[in-house]
């Protein structure tokens, strides 16, 4: 997974100053990464789930396994997913929080970096 990028300041809300060239590329591989309506859909099911595995996704989003895992790999090299678990052949993701809360503040729709995802998912691990 690659190292997260953290954000000293929003970049898209009104009078964002200019970002560093760094923070832009690392910004925009993640909105890359979410790009394609399977992937938002992928990260819309993890969201809402906490974890899937990627024989749950399949099905609902109308994809073979091949197609579903190119997906979660684009997903997890954009350092959006990770790895939760692995149980036999199966494996299970999990949204990498820190990053949720990086897009969320890029956009300006949160007032810090490290908002609410990053709390309540820590919270939940703790």
């Amino acid at each position: 997974m690659k190292k997260l990028h953290v954000l000293e300041q929003p970049c898209c809300a009104p009078g964002a100053p200019p970002l560093p060239k760094g923070s832009a590329r690392a910004i925009a591989e993640r909105f890359k990464a979410l790009s394609d309506p399977a992937r938002v859909s992928i990260v819309n099911r993890i969201a809402g789930q906490g974890e899937v595995c990627t024989c749950q996704l399949t099905e609902p989003i109308g994809l073979t396994q091949p197609t579903v895992s190119h997906h979660l790999r684009v997903l997890k090299e954009a350092g959006l997913i990770e790895v939760a678990r692995r149980r036999g052949t199966w494996t299970f993701y999990r949204l990498v929080p820190d990053a949720m809360e990086q897009l969320a503040f890029a956009i300006g729709g949160s007032p810090e970096p490290r908002g609410v995802l990053a709390r309540r998912e820590r919270a939940a691990a703790g």
